[in-house]
């Protein structure tokens, strides 16, 4: 099935300067000393497009005046084709502020259209613009349909009856002549299709029975597909002089978007990423604050990689307002295949797991969250050993290390072992302690720490199990019992 959207950026050289979530700004676009484009709160005030510069200053005295910017807004506008390119491959620009998407292929992938297009609007939502989109099996039509206000049609043939609606105004190379159509009551492109072909092309020229004939199903169309560069970089300059981590994340998820458009398109998941905040330059220049996530599973969704932001960000301090955001993804992968398993594992997947586990460095840090790595050893104070969760350990090392053991012994161990009172020949720790195992007697380290113990089993009153040992000292007839760990 054929099916494209076209996407129509109706705020582009106001959003530029302002995105829709930042604070509602007073803010003016001007061009050749003419209003183009008004904020909300503008708009509020009473400034309207068409206004001279000094009749907006009359009514909004405090409003921001902006020159519209062609060069930003073609910026911006590759930056959000990039970012589509997570919904399908073939994105190419159209006329004006839009971009054509072919989604044909996409629709079993996202779950149809309608979801399609409400994936496509939140894209567009935290990349910081308003848009409308179109929905025809041609590309032209979904063009006109989104310059028109937005709207859907899936066949051709009702795509031909909705286009016969359309002011013939949407077509660029008919605006020259609006007056003259005006004049013969020429209104909708239904009214203009009625014209005798050879007398529209010879007053209009070719172009406008091609647009007609491609927006139709007629005639073929003909794209440059946007390509995704070989490496990702990404900068954002800022509205302002920026301390809040709220408006810091809104910038960062914009950079996100694209960054997942780039990892679709070039089929990588991303390892580590960073994320650099810009300071004021000049004479109080300020070196950029680096913020770097190193991922344990490479991934390509953007919304973990979010939540690792927000725990990361929340806890910054930042020496100086930022004023720009820079995103690079200096390590990828390839994208691993999904999963083929018919059931899912119970406790949710590794990849999961993996998740919780980096949410958790990001919120307590790195050093707060360990994993166990033994070292070869018997003594369980050297074998005891744990690393952060950065450090790559494989079960097969880990079992490797393990020294073999008869008894079950406890996750983890006392930093420091407790003695033990006794009471009536036996240990005591809140309750008098029976021991349910035999002894492991553990003799070893007569090169460095030389250790002779009996280790047992311990049951309390409560039913708590411990680990404690009895330590066997040549010479002497006193018997010491230790606490050095306890079973969950």
């Amino acid at each position: 099935m054929r099916l494209w959207i076209g996407l129509y950026l109706t705020r582009l050289p106001l959003e530029v300067f302002c995105p829709n979530w930042s604070d509602d700004q007073c803010s003016v676009v001007l061009e050749q000393e003419g209003v183009l484009a008004v904020s909300r709160r503008a708009h509020q005030m009473g400034v309207r497009p068409g206004m001279r510069r000094s009749g907006a200053l009359m009514l909004a005295p405090e409003a921001r005046m902006h020159e519209r910017a062609p060069q930003q807004e073609q910026a911006a506008l590759h930056a959000v084709a990039l970012a589509m390119l997570q919904y399908t491959p073939q994105v190419a620009p159209g006329e004006g502020a839009t971009l054509l998407l072919d989604v044909g292929a996409s629709l079993r992938l996202f779950g149809g259209i309608r979801r399609l297009c409400r994936l496509v609007r939140a894209s567009l939502q935290k990349l910081g613009f308003s848009g409308v989109l179109g929905v025809a099996p041609t590309a032209r039509g979904a063009w006109l349909l989104a310059c028109a206000g937005g709207g859907r049609t899936l066949k051709l043939e009702s795509l031909q009856r909705v286009l016969q609606r359309l002011p013939v105004s949407l077509l660029p190379p008919l605006q020259r002549h609006q007056r003259w159509l005006d004049g013969i009551g020429c209104l909708s492109i239904g009214d203009l299709l009625r014209l005798p072909r050879p007398g529209l092309q010879r007053r209009c020229g070719g172009e406008v029975l091609e647009m007609l004939d491609a927006a139709q199903g007629l005639a073929p169309e003909m794209h440059q597909w946007l390509a995704a560069p070989p490496s990702f970089h990404a900068r954002l300059e800022l509205f302002g002089r920026i301390e809040n981590t709220d408006l810091l994340l809104a910038g960062a998820c914009r950079l996100l978007q694209q960054m997942s458009g780039w990892l679709c398109a070039r089929q990588f998941a991303v390892v580590r990423l960073r994320l650099l905040l810009e300071h004021e330059r000049g004479r109080q220049a300020c070196p950029p604050t680096p913020l770097e996530i190193v991922l344990a599973e490479a991934t390509w969704r953007e919304e973990h990689i979010v939540r690792l932001l927000k725990e990361r960000l929340a806890k910054l301090e930042l020496p100086a307002p930022a004023i720009g955001l820079v995103l690079e993804a200096p390590e990828v992968e390839p994208m691993a295949p999904l999963s083929d398993s018919l059931f899912p594992e119970p406790g949710g997947s590794p990849q999961d797991r993996q998740r919780l586990f980096e949410v958790l460095v990001a919120r307590l840090g790195a050093e707060n969250v360990l994993q166990a790595y033994p070292k070869a050893d018997y003594r369980p104070e050297v074998a005891n050993r744990w690393v952060p969760l950065h450090e790559k350990v494989r079960p097969a090392d880990v079992a490797a290390e393990l020294p073999p053991r008869s008894l079950p012994r406890p996750a983890f161990l006392l930093p420091k072992p407790i003695p033990l009172l006794l009471r009536d020949h036996r240990p005591y720790y809140g309750s008098r302690l029976r021991m349910v195992s035999a002894a492991e007697r553990i003799e070893a380290g007569w090169w460095s720490q030389t250790q002779s113990r009996d280790y047992f089993i311990a049951e309390g009153e409560d039913h708590a199990y411990y680990w404690v040992y009895r330590e066997r000292t040549a010479g002497t007839e006193d018997i010491r019992w230790f606490l050095h760990g306890m079973f969950a």
